[in-house]
């Protein structure tokens, strides 16, 4: 699908410098940019490549003027990221707009379904399954029996959504994603062996959440595991059983979060984070990357180390870790001299 400058002026509210007329087709970074490929410049680090650019048209702000010739048509907008930004946003709007059931595909005949869905070949919807309006459910996925799934929500390929998941509204599950498997439950038996304990709660996953690749969810042993609205998950992460995460968390990749443990909101969890079970984690907390959580954390800490500690702790602490060599050598010196 191609755009004219004028065109894509008009989406962003902003003014053509140049040719209204120019086409694009594809989306570039400046230093990447050819003909036919629309970019942006906000970071004037990347100002120099504006008057190299082979990118057709180019979105900058309005406090933008040339100092040397330009070949790109520019677009001046107020906030060039902030209209890049808009413009991806209808990208993958139009690029996702797809309607119809494809088939191959499975729907159960108690499931109900919105208008305006789209269900790709080889998914399986099973039993008193609810869709709501303009889903999107994209090839080799899974629904299991009575989940429900809210408006707008899109299921990349090759997500697993148990039985008896809920889902709410403007939601997106990336692909590889498994949503409601069992949690990791397992009771010591007199052969010392282990019993499984079945895991008989669900998943709740509130509105305007995102679940990135490959990301798990375990259902809970009773009640529900529960994702707040607005809650943003990157790929390989693990929540077990019975975990609550307030609204509008983020968690970076590969953290693992042990059973029963509430999350608060507001809070920024970075990457390869383990967090024990059983604890709870106010709101607005900070837990920097690589870090393990084994207590309750107060409202508003920011926490870094394994056991984590208070970043600032932390943060003196490490100019001692990086002299410890030295501090030892100190101290057996003072100690030979002593007996001497």
């Amino acid at each position: 699908m191609k755009f004219t400058a004028e065109q894509i002026a008009g989406i962003l509210m902003g003014d053509v410098v140049g040719n209204p007329d120019a086409e694009v087709s594809k989306l570039s970074k400046i230093e990447e940019g050819s003909e036919g490929s629309l970019t942006f410049l906000a970071n004037p680090k990347y100002k120099h490549y504006i008057y190299t650019t082979k990118a057709s048209i180019t979105i900058v702000n309005k406090t933008f003027e040339p100092e040397e010739e330009i070949a790109t048509t520019l677009i001046k907008v107020d906030d060039a990221y902030l209209a890049f930004s808009k413009i991806l946003e209808y990208y993958n709007s139009v690029k996702l707009n797809k309607t119809g059931i494809e088939q191959p595909s499975f729907i159960a005949e108690s499931a109900t379904c919105g208008d305006n869905i789209y269900v790709g070949a080889f998914s399986y919807i099973g039993e008193n399954v609810k869709i709501g309006e303009n889903v999107k459910i994209f090839p080799n996925s899974y629904i299991g029996d009575n989940t429900v799934i809210g408006d707008n929500t899109i299921v990349f390929s090759g997500a697993k959504i148990y039985s008896e998941t809920i889902i709410g509204n403007n939601c997106v599950i990336n692909s590889g994603a498994i949503i409601g498997a069992d949690g990791f439950g397992y009771a010591p038996n007199e052969n010392g062996g282990y019993n499984k304990v079945p895991q008989t709660g669900n998943v709740i996953i509130e509105d305007y959440v995102d679940v990135g690749a490959a990301t798990t969810i375990d259902r809970a042993t009773l009640g529900s595991t529960i994702i707040r609205t607005g809650v943003k998950l990157d790929n390989q992460i693990q929540i077990a059983h019975n975990v609550e995460i307030g609204k509008n968390t983020v968690i970076a990749a590969q953290t693992g979060i042990a059973g029963s443990t509430k999350i608060g909101e507001n809070c920024q969890i970075g990457g390869q984070v383990g967090i024990a079970g059983h604890i709870v984690i106010g709101n607005n907390v900070k837990v920097q990357a690589q870090s393990g959580i084994a207590r309750k954390v107060k409202d508003n800490e920011v926490l870094q180390g394994s056991p984590a500690i208070t970043l600032s702790d932390y943060n003196k602490s490490y100019v001692h870790f990086k002299n410890l060599p030295k501090i030892v050598k100190n101290i057996n010196d003072l100690e030979k001299n002593k007996w001497e």
